[in-house]
């Protein structure tokens, strides 16, 4: 097994590398900013336009690696994602950015499931299987995490094009390891891939994650309602046509294997808390206690340290028999009490913020671990890519929806405690608050400072009260759900 571990540790480079991507701009936007001069409407699509091409793409891209072979997409989504990473660290333009950040989400889309699915090709034995995809399940979420402290130590000592450069050795060893470490590996009969599903799984997922993303920060307006309920009709053609079609690009036997569809709602919801809890906790850290962003960065690394531990003390206690469904209610219930934690939060909590934050994760990984090893277990080889895209496609929903949900009931609470004397900008959320502050005299503008904070405490707490339960009725259904599949 030693060189299948080898090829893993190969493939968690460019793994790390795809889920720090989803953070790596935050310290770097001023520098973009003084250099590129995007306007307003450039500058969000900068942001966003990697995460909605990776999450737009997941399907597609699982479903392609099983046709064509899973290492040859792997190592043609590492080129890509190499070139696009050159191009935007040496991007002269916002348009320049926007289409290398595009490229890099094309890139990902072909990196996360194809790792996946090659690992469940290179590990048959079952117990060194849930180790590795344990181990993987640590990364995927501490990526996130490391991507926007490294972007603010590389932007503190180089310019902003060094958050993209350090993409290229990784990819560089994956090019050069890739074709001798690891296995091909594909659909032996496929059938005739399924192109007008394309176009109709990204008008699906697109306009809902475009949606349920800005809902918490501009509240339920109209054109972002609109946009949700656009994506969930053509979620309802693209499901129709996955019915019907002779080879869909997502077969419905995929999803009727015992214990997969329950495994895509879990996992679904754990994103949803993981989320959730990060719209929180990261303004928390900023705006509440006052910390400059890498120090707040700095700080939420804390609880990831507990993390790395997580994956691979629970597959070790579900290989001890110790019922999955267990191990995985109890991850929720680890999830609802770092919620619980949070529901108790002054406006000078940081070391009950990073519990809260420490546990909630280390949940999320023992969660995300025993659920990617049941749908990748029950899905059949010829179909990992494809069962692997699904996983990642649901955490991305879950994600957005959990952003959306527990957003919005903290901005309700916020605006809701706000005095009505307080200018209209800083009724509306704490980053007005404090953009209104800078302009106000000493008293006056302390005193909204007070109140805003308190108002952001209040409906953190709630949203994490509304979390708490949630995650509560999680726990009790995947004990239910999973002791009854393996049963």
């Amino acid at each position: 097994m030693k060189r299948e571990w080898t090829a893993l540790y190969v493939l968690m480079l460019p793994l790390l590398l795809v889920s720090m991507d989803v953070s790596v701009l935050y310290f770097a936007a001023p520098a973009i900013s003084a250099d590129l001069h995007p306007t307003g409407t450039q500058q969000l699509w900068i942001f966003d336009i990697y995460g909605f091409v990776l999450a737009g793409l997941l399907m597609t891209m699982g479903s392609l690696g099983d046709r064509i072979g899973r290492r040859k997409l792997l190592l043609m989504g590492a080129a890509a994602f190499g070139g696009a990473s050159l191009l935007a660290a040496y991007a002269h333009s916002a348009e320049t950015l926007i289409a290398a950040r595009a490229l890099l989400g094309v890139g990902g889309a072909t990196l996360m499931p194809s790792t996946m699915a090659l690992l469940r090709t290179m590990f048959t034995d079952p117990a060194e299987r849930a180790k590795a995809i344990g181990l993987w399940s640590g990364v995927m979420t501490g990526g996130i995490a490391l991507g926007s402290v490294m972007s603010g130590i590389l932007v503190e000592h180089f310019w902003w094009g060094s958050v993209f450069l350090v993409n290229l050795p990784a990819m560089a060893l994956l090019l050069v390891l890739g074709p001798v470490l690891l296995p091909e590996s594909r659909n032996p009969a496929p059938g005739p891939f399924d192109w007008v599903s394309v176009p109709l799984s990204l008008a699906a997922v697109l306009p809902v994650i475009y949606g349920l993303k800005e809902i918490p920060s501009e509240g339920w307006h109209p054109r972002y309602v609109v946009s949700v309920t656009v994506g969930l009709l053509f979620a309802a053609l693209f499901a129709h046509r996955q019915r019907t079609h002779a080879a869909p690009l997502v077969p419905p036997a995929l999803l009727k294997g015992r214990g997969f569809a329950p495994a895509l709602v879990l996992n679904l919801v754990s994103a949803l808390g993981m989320m959730g809890s990060a719209v929180f906790t990261t303004q928390y850290l900023q705006s509440v206690l006052g910390k400059s962003p890498l120090a707040a960065a700095l700080w939420s690394l804390l609880p990831s340290v507990f993390i790395g531990l997580a994956g691979p003390l629970t597959a070790r206690l579900v290989q001890r028999g110790v019922n999955r469904g267990s191990v995985v209610a109890g991850g929720f219930a680890a999830m609802a009490a770092g919620y619980a934690l949070l529901a108790l939060v002054g406006t000078d909590s940081l070391w009950l913020v990073l519990a809260g934050a420490g546990v909630l994760a280390c949940g999320v990984v023992a969660i995300m671990s025993q659920l990617t090893d049941l749908a990748m277990s029950t899905a059949p080889v010829e179909r990992a890519g494809t069962a692997s895209s699904l996983l990642e496609t649901s955490s991305e929903f879950g994600g957005a929806l959990g952003m959306a949900l527990l957003g919005s009931i903290g901005t309700a609470v916020y605006r809701h405690q706000m005095p009505d004397t307080a200018p209209a900008g800083a009724r509306e959320t704490l980053g007005g608050a404090l953009a209104t502050i800078a302009h106000l005299p000493g008293a006056t503008g302390q005193s909204l400072l007070a109140a805003a904070r308190d108002a952001f405490t209040s409906g953190m707490r709630d949203a994490a009260l509304a979390g708490t339960v949630l995650l509560v009725l999680a726990a009790v259904a995947a004990a239910a759900t999973l002791r009854k599949i393996e049963g």
